[in-house]
């Protein structure tokens, strides 16, 4: 054998380990293929190479098109709006599609033309091999042709054979690769299945009025919030990941903790990571650990999250927050179950259950391509809704009470709530949800005069709650879930009333305020009231400094003359 054939040989034989290495360690076949490409090129100067796989099932071809398919991966950066020729022979492609036969052309122009020839290799003479790409189930079925190229000028020009058969082992390891993402998506639908039975036999469990479940830390009676618990008590006890999907302020935490809580690993740890709070740097080291002298600050070994975390349960926060880039870094460690520690190449294995946690709509980032479809699949397979404060009004007022009382404990007081507080506040949206429903109690606690807060102290009732104002400028009637804390800049403003028309002249005294009398008592006017609650913008705080009385004397009057409080 020459001693240039034997060398090819053994670049051969290289490349073929480099591709295998890299199909065994990827998530994703098809996101390799241009580092595999790029490897033919290195070792056996097979240039230019393009992947072309089948339009996807259910797809619109092109009027008029056969064997439509798309280009899946390429050896180089193209504009999608390129024309194919420019990217690949169709000729070529159309003819390996239909025989389903390696094709190898010594001069692509000499045989097709040279229109066949893309503009960027029109300066030399070139070879073109092209293999194609089975069903490993259906093997007369072509799913992808794989094509590469060869400049005349090459120093192995000549060597097709070689060329044929590396390609070919190469499509096959694509080919098993691609059978094997099948067979986890099979899975994976399969796993979907089954929770959808399960969460079924719960709701059917409930329609049997089984005895109520309830959670520790969890307050509430609401049926949406029992719905909430049956779900974590049913899933807790399985391996499956589970996604808490809620607006900001729905307390995703407490309920991760309690899907812990409930588990067999509940003796295990409970690390929790707020994927927003860090930056990808940052969120890697936090989440792998890093080794000693990774980085400058490095000064010694630590342990990542997932690591703190093995035998129990790891809550990530706001994962729709992550970058794309780490997404894949993210993907490995939850499909595998391993990973290295930065700096590090010692592969670490790890036991631990993922529960994570989103305000944002996670549907609508894979159709725009911020989030990765399989990191997307592979988190939400048990998928929980927690229901915002709006859908469970009766739990409203036992939360009160509940924050009420750890304030006197962390406070050293003995606030409590007149009925008229507990009644208005039961009444609010709270667009902020539980956590916004815990800022007013404390609030009212804080800055009550006495002991006992009355409704009429609240500060929907002084007029410095800006509740109803981000209800009404968020977009739709109904809050999407994040709600408020999807990232929506949300200014309110401030509505000015015009001023008055000019009242007819009335004896001066000292009791005269903008127009209105001052009075002592409840004993106003109708038309008086009215004039006043309008000026005001129906806000009686504001009407009572108007009319000289106190809040509580509005209120009165307004019910003693039956009118009805506008809501603007």
């Amino acid at each position: 054998m020459p001693a240039g054939r034997g060398a090819a040989e053994r670049h051969a034989l290289d490349a073929v380990f480099e591709i295998a290495k890299s199909f065994a360690t990827a998530p994703d076949p098809i996101d390799v293929v241009p580092d595999i490409l790029n490897v033919l090129s290195s070792f056996l100067d097979l240039r230019h190479g393009v992947l072309a796989l089948l339009a996807e099932p259910g797809s619109a071809p092109p009027p008029g098109t056969v064997n439509p398919y798309h280009i899946a991966a390429t050896a180089f950066v193209h504009d999608e709006s390129m024309p194919i020729a420019e990217v690949i022979p169709d000729k070529v492609v159309q003819m390996v599609f239909r025989s389903g036969v390696t094709l190898v052309s010594f001069d692509l122009a000499d045989e097709y033309g040279p229109d066949a020839v893309p503009t960027r290799l029109r300066d030399c003479g070139q070879t073109l091999v092209a293999v194609p790409l089975r069903d490993p189930e259906r093997s007369q079925f072509v799913l992808g042709v794989l094509c590469a190229f060869r400049s005349h000028d090459s120093d192995l020009t000549g060597a097709s054979d070689l060329d044929v058969r590396v390609m070919t082992m190469v499509a096959s390891l694509l080919e098993q690769a691609l059978r094997f993402r099948r067979r986890i998506a099979r899975d994976r639908e399969r796993a979907l299945t089954d929770t959808r039975r399960m969460l079924q036999s719960v709701t059917d469990g409930r329609t049997r009025q089984r005895p109520p479940v309830n959670i520790d830390g969890i307050v509430g009676d609401s049926p949406a919030i029992a719905d909430v618990i049956a779900q974590v008590k049913r899933v807790a006890g399985t391996r499956a990941p589970v996604l808490l999907r809620g607006e900001s302020g729905t307390g995703k935490e407490l309920f991760a903790r309690a899907v812990h809580t409930a588990s067999d690993r509940a003796r295990g740890p409970f690390v929790r990571v707020n994927c927003a709070a860090l930056s990808e740097t940052l969120l890697e080291s936090e989440l792998f650990g890093h080794e000693k002298g990774a980085f400058t600050s490095a000064g010694a070994l630590k342990k990542g999250r997932f690591e703190l975390a093995d035998k129990g349960t790891l809550f990530l926060d706001e994962i729709g927050e992550i970058s794309p880039a780490f997404q894949t870094k993210l993907l490995r460690v939850l499909q595998e179950g391993e990973f290295e520690r930065v700096g590090g190449t010692k592969t670490i294995k790890v036991d631990t259950r993922i529960v994570a946690a989103t305000n944002k709509d996670l549907e609508r980032s894979v159709a725009e391509g911020s989030f990765r479809a399989d990191l997307y699949f592979r988190i939400c397979v048990v998928p929980i809704v927690l229901p915002p404060l709006r859908d469970r009004k009766s739990d409203i007022r036992p939360l009160a009470q509940l924050f009420l009382d750890r304030f006197n404990q962390m406070n050293g007081t003995s606030v409590v709530f007149a009925p008229d507080a507990f009644e208005t506040i039961c009444k609010c949206s709270f667009p902020g949800n539980v956590r916004e429903l815990e800022n007013c109690v404390n609030r009212a606690a804080a800055l009550s005069d006495g002991v006992v807060v009355l409704g009429q102290e609240l500060a929907c009732q002084q007029g410095t709650c800006l509740s109803s104002e981000l209800s009404r400028l968020q977009e739709g009637a109904a809050s999407p879930i994040g709600g408020l804390g999807v990232g929506r800049v949300v200014t309110p403003t401030v509505r000015r009333t015009p001023p008055p028309p000019p009242a007819p002249p009335v004896a001066s005294s000292p009791d005269d305020t903008l127009g209105y009398p001052r009075r002592k008592t409840a004993n106003t006017a109708r038309e008086d009231l009215i004039a006043a609650m309008e000026e005001a913008g129906w806000v009686q705080a504001k009407a009572a400094r108007l009319l000289g009385m106190t809040p509580r004397q509005v209120a009165y009057a307004l019910q003693k003359h039956g009118i009805e409080v506008r809501k603007i």
